[in-house]
């Protein structure tokens, strides 16, 4: 306690003080007048680079801008808090040197730790580089409707770590995005409706091919559904030989979500035209052949009066 107040001690703070702003104070400003520099910087660039993306995404037409941003959005953010992080931890580290810590033990718990959380911490980490490269690469937006791992549904939330997916019965799935192994994206940037067309045997498929592009004409002039069509009925023709029918193939290319409301119209509308031109629409059917030397059995019904029955 003595030595506290001597004169000699005093001095000697004193001097190492004085020595150590000399020395390391201009050294600790320029660093810290560098990391908000490199901060700024940072910022601005990646401020333009939003910017840029989200005026190249406005020039496509096909694309939905606001989901567009909102991943541009959240990729700048990622990349702006890891940048930030780096920084941070240079200038912290160079910060403590210059206060005389010795930062080598450091780095090497550091390492330690760092081993130990990522022998712990896989699966996390796989599930957030998996979610960065789903937003990098736009596989899959909010709102969109997807088939994950086998299971479909509307996309209601897309984060680094999970997808969460709500099917037609209103169950919300949850997916780990290291875990994702197939993603199906039914409503990127259009969608389509394919119709497998059944007719009977006797029927003239080119007569019923007109009629099917009629209907899809006469829909496509509707307001109500003109906007939601993208392009005209494409017929592709007979698909194949049924068991009981001809079926030929169409498809109607629409706007993303809009395909299932364009077919159920469509197919509303071919059923009142097939109705109106006699056309058959078979279903599943089994003729007993009794051979040529037996005449077939003839079943014949005679009414009975009320009487009788009584």
């Amino acid at each position: 306690m003595e030595e506290v107040i001597t004169s000699d001690f005093w001095e000697e703070l004193f001097m190492n003080a004085r020595t150590w702003i000399i020395t390391e104070l201009p050294g600790l400003i320029i660093i810290t007048l560098i990391l908000l520099v490199a901060l700024r910087f940072s910022a601005f660039i990646l401020k333009k680079l939003k910017n840029t993306l989200i005026h190249r995404a406005e020039k496509t037409d096909k694309r939905d801008i606001r989901e567009a941003e909102k991943r541009i959005t959240t990729l700048i953010s990622i990349i702006g808090g890891s940048i930030s992080i780096f920084l941070w931890t240079v200038f912290l580290m160079i910060a403590l040197n210059k206060f005389g810590v010795e930062i080598a033990p450091i780095l090497a718990s550091a390492g330690i730790v760092g081993v130990a959380l990522g022998f712990g911490a896989q699966e996390l980490v796989r599930d957030f580089l998996s979610g960065f490269f789903i937003l990098l690469e736009d596989q899959v937006r909010t709102g969109d409707v997807a088939v994950i791992n086998g299971t479909g549904g509307t996309v209601e939330k897309i984060e680094l770590r999970t997808i969460t997916l709500r099917d037609f019965s209103g169950v919300v799935h949850i997916f780990q995005n290291g875990k994702i192994n197939t993603l199906a994206n039914m409503t990127k940037e259009w969608s389509a409706m394919v119709f497998d067309v059944r007719v009977a045997y006797k029927e003239n498929v080119d007569n019923v091919m007109n009629i099917m592009k009629e209907v899809g004409t006469d829909m496509q002039k509707d307001e109500m559904y003109a906007d939601s069509i993208i392009e005209p009925l494409e017929i592709f023709g007979v698909e194949q030989f049924a068991d009981s029918a001809v079926v030929i193939r169409a498809r109607f290319k629409t706007k993303p979500i809009q395909q299932w409301t364009i077919g159920r119209e469509y197919r509303k509308r071919l059923k009142v035209a097939f109705d109106k031109n006699n056309i058959e629409i078979p279903f599943p059917h089994t003729t007993v052949y009794w051979g040529e030397a037996i005449n077939p059995l003839k079943l014949d019904i005679n009414q009975i009066s009320k009487e009788n029955v009584n």
